[in-house]
């Protein structure tokens, strides 16, 4: 990215000698990208991250249809995915949202019985951001195309963690973003199976083969197709080791903070992503304490930051809304350590027990 910057200035749709250099960098970037998901680099729409890649999934296929469609979707998407679901019902459309178990997965039998003659595209993403649960993508395809429906998922939180060969999962498109494995934020992409047809949501130029217009993002292009290498690259040896020191953060805990229990433990996880609740404890006090004591925890989704009702996901799954707000989403990445995991647990265990000292609710439980 810093090389685009210092030396790539040119827009690489102009045909002069910069814009053609700073094309060839774009090109290249995207061929890189195309060769981690598996796809042709034709394939691969670049855009400005998981939100403007899902809505153009799924604002570009229904709006492509010409025609009253149907949509099926799931109550734990991100509200990227929610909230064009809403808006499309605004416009006509029909959306089925179905809900998860209670351990976070979507029931592919659910899929097939919610399918109609008009439904022109199923949306699952393919790991949950808040849990990390991971949904069978594939069979969930493979039900979507037997009754002629295109299938989207949103690999933002999944890419880089797990193999995101967009042939073997069976989508027809995946967004991704590349804040999520260390690129910068503000850059992403879309894969569009080839044949799949598009309504553009951005209009203006011809870029992006007419499937998103506007002066592409050369410097984020290049990092994204970097990162993605390395989380590929990486991919066998990071999962050993996130895992671990997910599995170390969650048995710790469990062990010394008595009223706790990790939301999805008993499905299949991206190594990354631990939710744990805490009975008798608000979430926002905790991710504030645990802030002052140096660690970034959150209650949810970023993209819902600040919201009052509890999470959308955790509701979905059946808890209840005091547990639902009782819950922490813990992350691990690339530089986090064992010392850190246990520093966080030291943590945790005193911040816990000082907010239950001074909570009523506590005493309920207790």
């Amino acid at each position: 990215m810093v090389a685009c910057l210092r030396q790539t200035h040119g827009n690489a749709s102009s045909i002069h000698y910069y814009g053609q250099a700073a094309k060839q960098k774009l090109e290249q970037a995207r061929l890189e990208l195309a060769g981690v998901l598996g796809c042709d680099a034709n394939e691969v729409v670049l855009v400005s991250g998981g939100t403007e890649a899902d809505n153009l999934a799924l604002f570009g296929v229904v709006r492509a249809a010409h025609r009253t469609a149907h949509i099926i979707t799931t109550a734990i998407e991100h509200p990227a995915v929610l909230a064009a679901c809403r808006e499309l019902e605004r416009e006509g459309h029909t959306v089925t949202c179905l809900a998860p178990d209670s351990n976070g997965v979507v029931d592919p039998a659910g899929v097939r019985r919610a399918l109609r003659p008009g439904t022109v595209l199923v949306s699952v993403m393919h790991a949950n951001n808040e849990t990390g649960v991971v949904q069978p993508i594939g069979e969930i395809a493979a039900i979507a195309h037997e009754a002629g429906a295109l299938m989207h998922s949103d690999g933002v939180q999944a890419f880089g963690k797990l193999s995101g060969d967009v042939r073997t999962l069976g989508v027809d498109l995946y967004s991704i973003s590349g804040h999520k494995i260390c690129a910068p934020k503000g850059v992403g992409a879309l894969y569009v199976r080839g044949g799949a047809v598009l309504e553009p949501i951005i209009r203006g130029g011809h870029h992006e083969r007419d499937r998103r217009a506007g002066t592409e993002n050369v410097a984020g292009a290049a990092a994204l197709a970097a990162a993605a290498s390395a989380a590929r690259r990486d991919l066998d040896s990071e999962t050993r080791r996130l895992s671990g020191l997910r599995d170390r953060l969650e048995s710790a805990i469990l062990e010394r903070v008595p009223g706790a229990g990790v939301n999805g433990g008993r499905a299949a996880r991206i190594p990354n992503t631990t939710n744990i609740w805490f009975d008798g404890v608000q979430g926002e006090a905790l991710v504030i304490a645990l802030d002052l004591a140096g660690f970034a925890v959150s209650t949810g989704s970023a993209c819902s930051s600040g919201a009052v009702e509890p999470s959308h996901v955790l509701s979905a799954m059946g808890l209840s809304a005091d547990r639902a707000r009782a819950s922490l989403r813990f992350s691990l990445g690339r530089s986090n350590t064992v010392e850190q995991v246990d520093a966080l647990v030291e943590a945790v265990e005193q911040a816990v027990a000082r907010l239950r000292g001074v909570s009523a609710r506590w005493d309920a439980y207790a």
